[in-house]
C-alpha cells in the first residue's frame, strides 16, 4: 500500500503524541465536551489575522513534543535560575504562543480547570494543518502537563543544518523510522524548510 506524505504525518503525529500516555477518544466527554470546537475557532480567529499562525503552531507542537513528550513543557516560561525551553536557541523563532494562551483562557471559562494545555497545543497543531488544507486526524486527549522545562535540552531536536545521517540519528534515539522522517519534514510544506 502507498502512503502519501499526509498520511504518514498524520499516523507520525498521532503516535508521536500518543507515546507513554493512556489517551482516550473520551477523555473530556463529560467534563469538556466542546473543548475542540473551541480550540478551532480560536487557531481559526488567529489564522484569518496572520497568516503565519499554522506552520508556528505546527513546528511549536513539534518542538514540543521531541523533547519530552507531547506534554506542553515548551509552553513554560524560564523561572529563577532555570533557562525553559522556550528560551533554548532552536526555540527562539518560535512564535504563536499567544494563540495558545487565548485558546487555554476560552477554554477555562467554559470547563475551568480541566483540559490540559498540551491537549490544546496538539487540538491547535492539527486545526492548523486543516486550515492549511492538509489532512485532519483523530487527537487522543488526555495529556498531562509537564512541570520540568529546560532550555538544555533543546540541543536534542534536529539542527536545520543536519545531513541525512545526523537525522536518522535524532529520529531512531526517539523510536522514529525513516518514514516517520520524511512525513514530519514533510510538514514543513505548511511553512518552510532549509
Amino acid at each position: 500500500m502507498a502512503f502519501t506524505i499526509e498520511m504518514l504525518y498524520s499516523l507520525v503525529i498521532l503516535l508521536f503524541c500518543s507515546l507513554g500516555n493512556s489517551l482516550s477518544s473520551n477523555y473530556y466527554g463529560k467534563t469538556c465536551p466542546e473543548v475542540e470546537s473551541i480550540v478551532a475557532k480560536v487557531v481559526k480567529d488567529a489564522t484569518s489575522k496572520d497568516k503565519t499562525v499554522p506552520a508556528a503552531l505546527l513546528r511549536m507542537h513539534f518542538h514540543d513534543c521531541f523533547i519530552r513528550g507531547c506534554d506542553g513543557s515548551v509552553l513554560l516560561e524560564s523561572k529563577g535560575g532555570n533557562k525553559a525551553e522556550k528560551d533554548g536557541p532552536p526555540n527562539l523563532s518560535l512564535h504563536a504562543f499567544y494563540v495558545i494562551q487565548n485558546a487555554k483562557k476560552t477554554v477555562e471559562a467554559v470547563c475551568p480547570g480541566v483540559v490540559s494545555c498540551a491537549d490544546i497545543l496538539a487540538f491547535a497543531a492539527r486545526d492548523s494543518v486543516v486550515l492549511s488544507g492538509g489532512p485532519t486526524w483523530y487527537v487522543p486527549k488526555g495529556r498531562k502537563d509537564g512541570r520540568t522545562s529546560k532550555a538544555s535540552e533543546t540541543t536534542q531536536l534536529p539542527a536545520p543544518t543536519f545531513n541525512i545521517s545526523q537525522l536518522q540519528k535524532s529520529f531512531s534515539l526517539r523510536g522514529l523510522s525513516m518514514e516517520d522522517l520524511v512525513a514530519l519534514s514533510g510538514g514543513h510544506t505548511v511553512g518552510f524548510s532549509h
